[in-house]
């Protein structure tokens, strides 16, 4: 229906409510119901709405339309609200008599229709309505017409009493107007009697029973009743008379369903007459109202309203309400206007706009009423986020392939701020984990982010997919669902891909399609996930700012054209791929699109002038208007806006303004394109009209209207945004008015206040009171004004690049420190606030109440078995002989897998440590208080007396919890917090009001509380009277601890006695260096310990007893616990001294808990027998008496334990005096020097110590349950945001304790990081930092910022374990056919002979006989002495089935002098035999050159320059000039290769055709912080230094990279030198360099992880020139070599990172292996794991990654001199034995494996099998070979088989070090003199292999 009919109807309405007075009648009733269609369309309830027009006699049971409790809990209360704030006051509900009472029966009701129905009218009441219940509409009943039928039939009025009687009881305290029945001719039909006349009575009856009842019995005093007539003649006309005159003394009003037909005014004024003549003096309600037929009415709207108000006035009648049904979006607005109405019906015909509407809605508010605080919440199902855009966060700015976007070029140009860029702002790329910590912390629903156009599509079109840019967003989106978290994707958030700004961005059409083609790939990658998106993020900055002022990019002033023309463009766009997803996407992803347009609110300046009132309405439609109407109103531009342009171009005589035109095509396509309304919102203004007429284009000439400000409003720190809460919520309404009534939700998607960067960055408190003053004001839209918002979205997650203000600007919610490269986020004030909004939705009008007790995961207790004593030493020395004969590979495989579903994660605090306010709210003092206060007690003399402050900051303390992901929190109860005197008699209420606060809000997270009850900090009280020397304490302990029980115990189900009480006893009454300082080591100990056991045995039982059984959790002791690995572990003495050390520490308590109530036999034997040595009357060791012992015994559900450290432990003979605990043991204690140190020096990280601690704790103990309570490592540093070396630390102690779950089948159930975040560390003070969290000690606020550990230790969490990544699983398959597998030696590392047969001196020969160069002096004078060995070598070869034999020339051998003016025949015949015995050719071939296929240039010039010439670890041992010579050396080399290749090239390899190259060696560079664009610049400047040092010039444009000549030329210039170091190709060599390869020869051996290191200035260096520092992860096995850690990983990539680099070459793996040291293991179990899983990933990289490899290469064939190593580092797949002159060799266990692989060609599937290559071979004795002699060669005086002949068909041939070029002329010119007879064509790479 058209509004005006609406209006002009609803104003009618409102006119006959009115009373004498003209004011709307008090009670008036506006009733709703059921449901709109569009509603029901919403919410899927189509089938549930019964439609007017689809009403007939044929539906005799009514569907249960609303009856659904799914929607009653989530979409109805919202539309129930919404109701309410409109100024609905009824809702209209129809109970189903049929579903309610199926059987007619009200002993057989349908309980879930009752419940139903009674959660539906409990909805209505707590959203204000009140019901209008409708007992039966329609056919009764078939059970109902059953019964009133027949012989034994019951009265109809009777049986429909019931039903009132059972409505009454069931429903009557939430109804209070009733309805008997509705569409009384289907009732009067269905009913079972023959005569209308009987019919009729029955009705009446049944509804005279109802109101009889209902006045009489159920309400007296309250309580309305009617029944629905028909003003039109429905019944026939006796029928009518006769229930008229039943029921005029049965109603308490007249409900009246009304139809008002256009054109019959005359016969409606005839019935209404009629109708009231019956009904005099009676109230009505119009209980359902329809206008018909007033299509044709549109030009004389008066007609029906006329006639209406005519018939009404004339008979006087009285409405009580009506039906607003048709109304509802134009209700307020009518209602507020009835004075106005009354007065002049033209009124409502005039049309108002919605503007003026809202404006004076609100115009008459006071300033406190305006001001006023809402105490209420949210909808339920209202949606809380927050927001970032790419450009702001992402960083990367050109990594991984992204283009460069518009904001790229904007900054690299110089026109922001101070010079800033975004190039890595918040490194939000590769911090995804960091950002989603943060949501998570924060409790964020909806994260609203933007995807960068350039990086997933490089140059803007879909020509070029970045694959890495869409991993990044697939990695994103999947990250947040994880987590519960709803993506909201942005399209477009201002950062258009400079390729298309180039073509003319906005302002060319063509970029619709564009667009169109970004956002169907988006829609069809991530849409499968994301059902929330936003075309574009605020259009009006787009249009304004980037094209009109200029301020963004691209920069372009011309706001009367260019603005308008990219509005229009960005209009159609949008519109096109809205329809994209409607018509493509919808209806199998079932997301929403929309756009998110940005507004201030416009007041005007001068209320009381209409010109002002106009400005401020067209501020708003140039604003929001330009943009929202043609979307949400009619597809064209506003009429005022279009208007507005059309007088300022008439007035100026010219175009100052061009607004494009839509044609009415476009009109339909832009119009309805929109599912939401995003609406972005920061501030307001004031608007006056323009006073002068300016014909210069400009935003506010072309509009007319001038902005400002009012002084009173407070400013933020950006100049445009001052804070009007208020202006929101008028927004709101206004959007809600003229866009998008109840039908489009409104998601305010961007608000939120800048700071500066000056000042506390941290204690925002403007942003918290923006933040709680705006959002206020969203709920009063929601609640007060019916304004449909469905979600809040705050601005933004964390500081970022804010445009042309750069990083000044912050908005974000967290802190992010921009002059860190890690760009560390610390939660803000505002952070926390903003969660508690979230946490309550809302304000509600009163704190929440304590939440109840809650079912969480936590320890079933269970009666753990009785055990005898230990034995001397105990059978858990099995974990010794199971143990500690691994070897290191074993010890330190990881192992990957997961924990059990129920193990709890967790981290840990105590109270003295954390909590600070030490004298706060009266607290009392502990001994660590006043211990503390003494200067010289505690390191830097710090106290906790602040702390971290946790005492004042629950909710901050929550929040880490929260976004860690924790199961548990372990915090402790400070006692005299509680008691302040220790005594039950001064109870402190806010001290336990903290804890409540502090528990309760963990269980409304999820979090169960794990409370220590005893954690150090003993009421100094209790000190005076003796401490815990004295038993009174047993007694008082008792009474706290069942105080705690009583209070907290509903909540609390996992608590702990006393924390480290042996560290208590020895520090504490031992050394004394702890409070109370008592130091008496050889008694106090003991007595303490034996009153902490009794204390502990009487908690328990008190717990036991009193608790249990209406608590139901557990209760246990927690001791503190070191590994003790035997010196010796072969001496059985020293097994007994560490089992006797154990016993000690830990079974001192455990013992008599878990065994038999006794302490150690071990631990009584020995202080007994001392005792007595030292003359003493009496052990030292207390006794427990038998009653004692059988108290104690028992008193633990579960087994809990700190550890943090392990210990070497021999036997060692004590001294009796002093006494002492520490002599008492007997025990010599050290450390291994090699294990990483940490903060404290007894803390040194030994992983696998806690797998041998548990395993020791299973035999001991019998497998109890087991929870590790604290685990970590500490760090001195202030700031270690970046801590590596915490991750390694839980990187491999958590992979311990899953080795003893997964493997050992120990009983673990649970881990607790410690800690929490940094704290007080006892005497330490603050120094050591153990903290997941940083906190900064010199900040009063104590902020708290994730350290990278946090976000590692979440993700372990949230993967419960550490699952075996899907990239390191094991790939089956078999590499290309004709691969190429080989070994590999050196000439000089095998050969000896050094001085044999003419043979000159090596640079290796002369560095080998300087002392101290190689390892134990050794030198390769004679080495394997392979010179000697050619059949011995060869025969190993044969072994190993290898296809090619990569070995080098020995230049010093063939040319001794280094020139060809003396050629060594000998040594040149040793290579031909070798060679020849290798091809086994049937003819004598004379010299090398026809034999050889595969030509090495130079191996490794990176160790020849760097090691050689650079740090002279190598030979020639040059180190003088380290900044220079490597440089020179490795240019040298990089030329002679050059020339070497093209003299192969163009004199040689048409005749020869074989390959020549270089092999280059070089680790892979992982970053060390992958979440850091530092470390991953590092990585990649270590890869071009060391690889791409000679890559580059080769494999790629003839010169050294870029980074590598930058580096070095920017440092050498600020070194004061005039060019760089770094020497410089001529172009002639660059040409000549470039391309000189036919293959890429690589080496490679491990992974090395890599971060920015900057060195001083003046240092000159490769080293600093490079500027990386490398670190090795802690859980990679290790190797005979401290540079090699087997990280098989690694090869895989750098084999793509080759592939990528350098265009896809040919690769051959030319060496590749793993060594190790000490004796001689025939079963090197660690290199065929070391082969299996490098080969494999090279298999991998060929399969998955298209890496063109075509060879492998193991090294090496045989142990050699390792050079500077020497003899110490064994690689070989065959051992020597060298310290036998015969020089044996053997074959490893590695050997056959590798052999096996080349066999197979790879790894075949077993699940395939079997495989033939996989069948065992008889093996074959390599220094005794026997070849039958069919099959047998004879040539040199070598026997070889044909096979065996046969293995070098391509041999992999080497030449060495610098001078290549001589030897290689030599070589190439006598293989020119024996051409062969015919003519070898040139060989293509492919044809080669």
């Amino acid at each position: 229906m058209d509004l005006s009919y609406r209006t002009v109807i609803l104003f009618v309405l409102v006119s006959l409510s009115l009373g004498t007075d003209g004011e709307l009648a008090q009670n008036f009733i506006t009733i709703a119901g059921p449901l709109p269609s569009d509603l029901a369309e919403r919410l899927g309830l189509q089938h549930q709405i019964l439609p007017q027009d689809q009403q007939s006699s044929a539906v005799a049971e009514p569907l249960p339309y609303l009856c659904q409790p799914d929607l009653v809990a989530s979409e109805l209360p919202r539309y129930f609200s919404q109701l309410r704030g409109l100024g609905v006051t009824h809702y209209s509900l129809l109970l189903p008599w049929g579903r309610l009472l199926p059987e007619g029966n009200t002993l057989e009701a349908d309980g879930a229709q009752v419940r139903c129905y009674r959660q539906l009218l409990e909805a209505l009441a707590a959203a204000g309505l009140r019901a209008v219940l409708l007992l039966h509409r329609g056919p009764v009943p078939s059970a109902v017409a059953v019964q009133a039928r027949g012989r034994r039939a019951r009265p109809f009025s009777e049986l429909f009493v019931e039903y009132v009687d059972f409505s009454f009881r069931a429903f009557g305290d939430l109804v209070d107007v009733w309805l008997s029945f509705s569409d009384l001719p289907e009732v009067l039909q269905s009913l079972p009697y023959a005569e209308p006349q009987e019919r009729v009575q029955a009705l009446a009856a049944a509804h005279e029973g109802f109101y009889t009842m209902l006045h009489e019995k159920i309400s007296p005093a309250g309580g309305k009743l009617s029944i629905a007539l028909e003003m039109d003649h429905v019944l026939d006309s006796a029928s009518s008379e006769l229930l008229s005159v039943s029921l005029q003394d049965s109603v308490d009003f007249v409900s009246l369903n009304l139809q008002y037909h256009c054109g019959n005014e005359t016969d409606f004024d005839k019935k209404l007459s009629e109708f009231q003549s019956v009904w005099k003096d009676k109230d009505i309600l119009v209980f359902s109202l329809k206008v018909l037929d007033c299509a044709s009415m549109e030009e004389h709207p008066f007609i029906p309203v006329a006639a209406i108000v005519t018939a009404v006035n004339k008979e006087e009648a009285h409405m009580i309400g009506c039906d607003v049904n048709e109304f509802l979006d134009y209700l307020p607005h009518v209602l507020s206007e009835t004075d106005t109405l009354q007065e002049n019906a033209d009124a409502v015909l005039a049309p108002r706009s919605s503007y003026q509407t809202v404006w004076e809605m609100f115009s008459e508010q006071s300033e406190s009423e305006r001001d006023s605080f809402l105490q209420d919440v949210f909808p339920s199902g209202f949606l809380w986020g927050i927001s970032t855009g790419a450009f702001n966060v992402e960083g990367a700015w050109a990594e991984d392939g992204k283009g460069e976007s518009i904001w790229d070029q904007f900054g690299h140009g110089g026109h922001v701020h101070m010079n800033q860029t975004a190039d890595v702002a918040c490194d939000s790329y590769y911090k995804t984990s960091y950002d989603i910590y943060l949501l998570r912390g924060l409790q964020s629903q909806l994260y609203k982010f933007s995807v960068s156009w350039s990086r997933i599509f490089p140059a803007g079109t879909n020509k070029t997919i970045n694959s890495k840019g869409v991993n990044y967003y697939n990695h994103l989106i999947d990250r947040l669902l994880d987590f519960n978290i709803e993506p909201m994707v942005t399209l477009f958030h201002w950062d258009l891909p400079q390729a298309l700004e180039a073509l003319g961005g906005w302002q060319n059409e063509s970029i619709i399609d564009a667009f169109v083609s970004y956002a169907d790939f988006c829609f069809s990658t991530f849409g499968d996930r994301v059902k929330l998106w936003v075309t574009f993020h605020e259009p009006w900055v787009i249009s304004y700012a980037g094209y009109g002022t200029g301020e963004h990019p691209p920069g372009i002033t011309d706001p009367g054209a260019a603005s308008y023309k990219v509005a229009h463009t960005i209009l159609k766009a949008h519109a096109k791929v809205w329809h994209l997803y409607n018509d493509k996407y919808r209806s199998q992803q079932l997301g929403k699109v929309g756009l998110v347009l940005n507004s201030d609110w416009a007041e005007p300046k001068t209320p009381s002038s209409s010109e002002d009132v106009r400005a401020s309405e067209r501020y708003l439609q140039f604003m929001l208007g330009w943009f929202a109407h043609p979307i949400f109103v009619n597809g064209d531009y506003p009429d005022i806006l279009k208007a507005q342009i059309r007088e300022v171009n008439q007035q100026c005589s010219m175009t100052v303004a061009q607004l494009p035109v839509f044609t009415e095509e476009e009109k339909s396509l832009v119009k309805g394109t929109a599912d939401f309304f995003g609406l972005s919102h920061y501030t307001s203004r004031l608007v006056s009209a323009g006073t002068d007429r300016v014909c210069t284009p400009g935003y506010e000439s072309i509009g007319n209207f001038s902005l400002h400000v009012d002084p009173s409003w407070p400013q933020a720190a950006s100049s445009w945004i001052h804070v009007v809460p208020w202006g929101l919520r008028r927004l709101l309404k206004f959007v809600s008015q003229e866009y998008t009534g109840s039908k489009i939700p409104i998601y305010i998607a961007g608000n939120g206040v800048p700071t500066g960067d000056a000042g506390d960055l941290l204690n925002d408190t403007l942003r918290v009171d923006y933040f709680r003053w705006y959002i206020n004001e969203a709920l009063k839209a929601v609640k007060l004004d019916a304004v449909d918002v469905r979600s809040y979205i705050a601005r933004s997650l964390i500081d970022g690049f804010e445009g042309p203000a750069g990083y000044s600007l912050k908005f974000g919610l967290h802190h992010v420190d921009f002059e860190d490269s890690n760009r560390p986020r610390t939660p803000k004030a505002s952070a926390y606030f903003y969660s508690s909004v979230i946490e309550k939705n809302g304000f509600p009008s009163q704190a929440l109440s304590r939440f109840a007790p809650v079912v969480f995961d936590r320890p079933v207790p269970s009666k753990l078995p009785n055990l005898p004593a230990s034995e001397v030493p105990s059978k858990a020395k099995v974990v010794w002989q199971k143990f500690s004969s691994q070897t290191a590979f074993e010890r330190d495989m990881y192992f990957y897998g997961t924990f059990p579903e129920g193990f709890t994660w967790g981290v840990s605090s105590s109270a003295y440590q954390v909590e600070g306010g030490w004298d706060a709210d009266g607290k009392g003092p502990s001994i660590w208080d006043n211990f503390t206060h003494v200067p010289g007690n505690v390191n830097n003399n710090s106290t906790g007396d602040i702390a971290c402050d946790s005492y004042n900051k629950v909710e901050e303390d929550i929040y880490m919890l929260r976004a860690l992901g924790v199961k548990n929190y372990r915090f402790s109860l400070s006692w005299p917090r509680i008691f302040p005197t220790g005594r039950n008699n001064s109870i402190n209420s806010h001290g336990v009001a903290y804890y409540n606060r502090l528990i309760d809000g963990l269980i409304a997270n999820n979090i169960t509380p794990i409370v220590t009850l005893y954690h150090w900090d003993l009421p100094q009280a209790l000190q005076d009277i003796g401490g815990w020397e004295s038993s009174e304490l047993i007694d008082l302990f008792d009474s706290f601890a069942d105080f705690c029980f009583q209070t907290f115990g509903d909540r609390v189900k996992f608590w702990i006695t006393i924390n480290e009480p042996n560290i208590i006893a020895r520090l504490g009454y031992g050394e004394g260096l702890f409070p109370p300082n008592v130091k008496e080591p050889g008694t106090a100990p003991y007595r303490v310990a034996h009153i902490f056991l009794k204390a502990h045995a009487r908690v328990y039982h008190t717990y036991d007893d009193k608790y249990r059984a209406s608590q139901g959790g557990v209760i246990a002791l927690c001791p503190f616990i070191s590994w003790a690995e035997p010196k010796t572990p072969s001496d059985p003495r020293d097994i007994e001294a560490a089992d006797r050390y154990l016993q000690f520490l830990v079974g001192w308590f455990t013992h008599p808990i878990f065994k038999n109530g006794d302490y150690p036999e071990v631990m009584k034997w020995k202080v007994g027998n001392r005792s007595e040595l030292q003359n003493l009357p009496s052990s030292r060791l207390p006794v427990f008496t038998a009653e004692e012992r059988e108290y104690i015994r028992g008193t633990a559900d579960v087994f809990c334990f700190n550890t943090y450290s392990s210990k070497i432990v021999s036997h060692s003979t004590t001294r009796l005096k002093p006494f002492s605990y520490e002599y008492d043991q007997e025990v010599s204690v050290t450390v291994d020097s090699s294990w990483p140190s940490s903060a404290l020096t007894d803390h040194r990280p030994v992983a696998w110590g806690l797998r041998r601690v548990l395993n020791w704790i299973k035999e001991e103990y019998g497998n109890p349950p087991i929870y590790i309570i604290e685990n970590g490592v500490g760090k001195k540093a202030k700031s270690d945001v970046d801590d590596n070396a915490r991750i390694f630390y839980y990187k491999t102690y958590i992979d311990e304790a899953l080795k003893a779950y997964k493997i050992d089948g120990v009983n673990l159930k649970g881990y607790n990081a410690w800690s929490l975040m940094d704290n007080f560390e006892w005497v330490d003070g603050y120094d050591p930092r153990f903290g997941l969290h940083q906190i900064d000690f010199d900040n009063p606020n104590r902020p708290r910022t994730p350290k990278r550990s946090a976000v590692y230790y979440a993700e372990i969490i949230h993967n419960n374990g550490i699952p075996l990544p899907k990239e390191d699983e094991f790939l089956y398959g078999e590499f290309p056919e004709n691969f190429s597998w080989s070994v590999a030696t050196a000439a000089y590392q095998i050969e000896g002979g050094w001085r044999a047969d003419g043979k000159g001196l090596s640079i290796w020969d002369k560095y080998s006989h300087t002392p101290l160069r190689i390892g134990d002096d050794a030198t390769g004078d004679v080495a394997c002495d392979s010179y000697h060995r050619i059949e011995e070598d060869v025969e190993m070869l044969k072994s190993l089935k290898v296809s090619h034999y990569r070995f080098s020339i020995s230049w010093s051998r063939v040319l001794p002098d280094g020139t060809t003016r003396y050629i060594n025949e000998k040594g040149l015949n040793y290579y031909e035999r070798l060679i020849d015995a290798l091809l086994a050719a049937n003819i004598t071939p004379q010299r090398l050159g026809d034999k050889v296929k595969f030509w090495i240039t130079l191996n490794e010039p990176y160790n020849t320059a760097y090691l050689g010439y650079g740090v002279g670890t190598a030979a020639p041992g040059v180190s003088a000039r380290p900044g220079r010579a490597p440089y020179v050396v490795g240019h040298n080399l990089i030329r002679a290769h050059a020339e070497v290749w093209h003299l192969y090239n163009e004199t040689f390899r048409a005749e020869q055709g074989g390959l020549i190259s270089i092999t280059i060696n070089s680790d892979w560079a992982e970053p060390r912080n992958p979440h850091s664009q530092e470390d991953i610049d590092a990585a990649r400047r270590f890869m071009q230094f060391f690889l791409g040092w000679f890559a580059h010039p080769i494999f790629k444009n003839g010169d050294y990279s870029e980074v590598m000549k930058r580096r070095i030329r920017e440092r050498s210039l600020a070194q004061g030198l005039s060019k760089s170091r770094l020497p410089e190709f001529t172009e002639s060599e660059k040409q000549r360099i470039k391309g000189t390869y036919d293959y890429f020869g690589l080496n490679h051996y491990t992974t090395v992880l890599t971060y920015n290191l900057n060195y001083p200035k003046g240092v000159m260096s490769y080293d600093s020139d490079r500027g990386v520092a490398t670190v090795t992860d802690r859980s990679w096995l290790s190797s005979g070599s401290l540079w090699l850690k087997v990280t098989p990983f690694g090869f895989r990539k750098i084999l793509r990172w080759i592939k990528e680099e350098y265009n896809n070459p040919a690769i051959y793996v030319t060496e590749n292996g793993v060594s190790e040291r000490g004796a001689f293991a025939f079963n090197d179990t660690w290199r065929m794991h070391y082969y299996r899983t490098y080969i494999d990933e090279a298999l991998k990289a060929v399969v998955l990654d298209g890496v063109d490899l075509r060879g492998y290469t193991a090294w090496t064939l045989m142990d050699n001199l390792e050079w500077a190593a020497g003899y110490e580092e064994k690689f070989g797949l065959y051992h020597v034995n060298f310290s036998d002159p015969a020089l044996p060799r053997r074959p490893k266990a590695s050997a056959k494996y590798y052999s096996q692989i080349i066999n197979c060609n790879g790894f075949p599937d077993p699940a395939t099998g079997p495989h033939p290559c996989l069948e065992q071979e008889p093996e074959v004795t390599p220094t005794d070979p026997t070849p039958g002699a069919a099959d047998s060669v004879h040539f040199l005086g070598l026997d070889l088989t044909s096979q065996g002949a046969e293995i070098a068909l391509y041999v992999l041939f080497a030449l060495s070090v610098v001078g290549a070029l001589g030897l290689a002329l030599f070589a190439f010119k006598y293989g020119k003199l024996s051409k062969r007879s015919h003519k070898q064509p040139h060989m293509e790479l492919s044809s080669k292999l």
